[in-house]
This record gives structure tokens, C-alpha cells and sequence, in this order.
């Protein structure tokens, strides 16, 4: 086990569940404001482990998964994938693609996947995934 990442990942973990509305609020205004707040909002840690488990696409440090209700009440709840991402990695945005879809598959749900970037290298900047023949 990586002491050194779990020390890094720790506080990042630990922020996003005890200030969840104010963490959406400041990185993801659009979607916070989206969100009904007077709902309340579940961490699943278990169900994001159960699908990313056999992923094989690199490190990652930090993944939370969360159910919301939203203000349209259209899905009446979804999931909030919040990855944050510390290196530059070449598979970033393909995992974030297979954790989206993986969930949806699994549990039949809307899932909005959301990225913070933590890194340093302002050159690197992953917009999407896709193939093309």
C-alpha cells in the first residue's frame, strides 16, 4: 500500500464529504446549482469500489461517489462521480469514461462525472476520449 498517496488522498476525501455543498459550490457552481440541497445527499464508497474494482487504467487518488436529488426532479436522483487527478496520465480521460459507464450499466442511473485537476502542469489538459477508424 501507497502510505504516501493515502496521505494525499486523505484530506481531499475527508473535505469533499464534510463540505460536499460548498466543495460543488466552488468547483462546480453550474452544477451545484442543480442540485436540491434540502435532500440529502449519500457517499457511496462501496458501490464506486464494487464497479472500479477490476479497472485496470492506472492511479487514481482520489474517487468519490455520491447520490443527489435535483431540483428538475427529470431522475429524481443521480450519481456525482468526483474523481481528483494529482499527475498528468495519459489514461485520465478514458477511466473517466469507463467509471461513467460502468456505473450507468451498473445501476441503471444518470451519472455525472466531474474532475479536479490538482496538478501543476498548466500544458496538460484532458477534454475528452473517444476512437476514430
Amino acid at each position: 500500500m501507497d502510505t504516501s498517496s493515502d496521505q494525499y488522498d486523505s484530506p481531499w476525501k475527508d473535505a469533499i464529504e464534510r463540505y460536499f455543498p460548498e466543495f460543488m459550490s466552488f468547483y462546480f457552481p453550474d452544477a451545484y446549482h442543480e442540485i436540491d440541497w434540502s435532500k440529502e445527499h449519500i457517499f457511496l464508497d462501496q458501490e464506486l469500489r464494487a464497479v472500479v474494482q477490476d479497472a485496470d487504467l492506472g492511479k487514481r487518488f482520489v474517487d468519490r461517489l455520491v447520490r443527489v436529488s435535483l431540483l428538475s426532479g427529470d431522475a429524481s436522483w443521480i450519481y456525482i462521480h468526483v474523481e481528483v487527478q494529482g499527475t498528468k496520465q495519459a489514461e485520465f480521460a478514458e477511466r473517466m469514461v469507463v467509471y461513467n459507464y460502468r456505473l450507468f450499466d451498473r445501476y441503471k442511473r444518470p451519472v455525472a462525472s466531474l474532475a479536479v485537476r490538482v496538478d501543476e502542469l498548466r500544458q496538460w489538459k484532458p477534454t475528452s476520449y473517444g476512437h476514430s477508424y
